[in-house]
């Protein structure tokens, strides 16, 4: 389905991931912000009970579209409405999962499902949702990352990993984006109490005490972030001053990590 004109003042946005867990909550706050709704996920039972819901509570035009994201025809149509649909003006690229297990005891099934999610999926749909977006001079892509992005050694290393290119990836994309009318924030929950742990075979009751968010909160603090034009949004760092004394330690080392010479330390005699 294509259209020429917005639905809604603030148009339609797009979540992947949509049946349940942060997506369903990115779902239902922003439906209730003014925006009309594609909702993606393989569950078509459950996102027709949230729109029916939604529709109800809200008004909003709300559309969903069944679609398994690893696999490549599934992934090319979502891709396909997100550069044809104009309506649409925010990306949520929500969709996710983690191994029950790690790299050294998964299957090279499971790894490769992995990836195809986490990376795969998000990489196409933000680059059709960018261009869309560029050339209507105006839009939104939200992309859903971890804390672990910058702790694997807290998690297991492929989903950790994806979840550090999640930020690389949106980090290079907004400093693309500058000046297009275009804006995109990575998104970087800690633990959050969503179906993902019981899906990777983790109990998320034996974290301690204080350590898991709730959805709704962490879904909140992300949207005030957007709406503040942040392209990072960590919701459960309370200093935000550490996080801006990684970012100028990492930049800092940016003009001396491409040199003619080896580093002296690496010299011999």
């Amino acid at each position: 389905m294509s259209s020429t004109t917005p639905a809604s003042g603030l148009g339609t946005a797009l979540i992947t991931g949509a049946s349940t867990g942060l997506g369903a909550v990115y779902a239902r706050k922003l439906a209730q912000r003014g925006y009309d709704l594609t909702l993606v996920a393989r569950d078509q039972a459950r996102m027709e009970a949230l729109a029916a819901t939604l529709r109800a509570e809200t008004g909003r035009t709300i559309d969903i579209l069944p679609a398994d994201l690893t696999d490549p025809a599934a992934l090319a149509q979502v891709a396909q409405r997100l550069a044809e649909d104009a309506a649409i003006t925010l990306l949520v690229n929500n969709a996710g999962m983690a191994l029950d297990g790690g790299l050294l005891d998964s299957k090279p099934a499971a790894i490769e499902r992995v990836i195809a999610l986490n990376i795969t999926a998000p990489t196409l749909l933000a680059s059709a949702a960018g261009k869309a977006f560029v050339a209507r001079g105006k839009g939104g892509l939200i992309n859903i990352s971890s804390v672990v992005a910058m702790a694997p050694e807290q998690f297991e290393g492929i989903y950790s990993g994806s979840k550090s290119y999640i930020l690389n990836l949106t980090l290079s994309l907004a400093a693309g984006l500058k000046g297009t009318g275009v804006h995109a924030q990575v998104v970087l929950p800690g633990a959050t109490r969503t179906e993902i742990w019981e899906r990777s075979g983790k109990d998320v009751d034996a974290f301690p005490d204080g350590i898991v968010m709730e959805a709704d909160d962490l879904v909140e603090a992300a949207l005030l972030g957007f709406e503040r034009g942040e392209v990072v949004t960590i919701p459960p760092l309370e200093d935000e001053g550490q996080w801006q004394a990684y970012e100028a330690a990492r930049t800092a080392m940016g003009p001396y990590l491409s040199r003619r010479d080896v580093a002296t330390r690496y010299r011999q005699g």
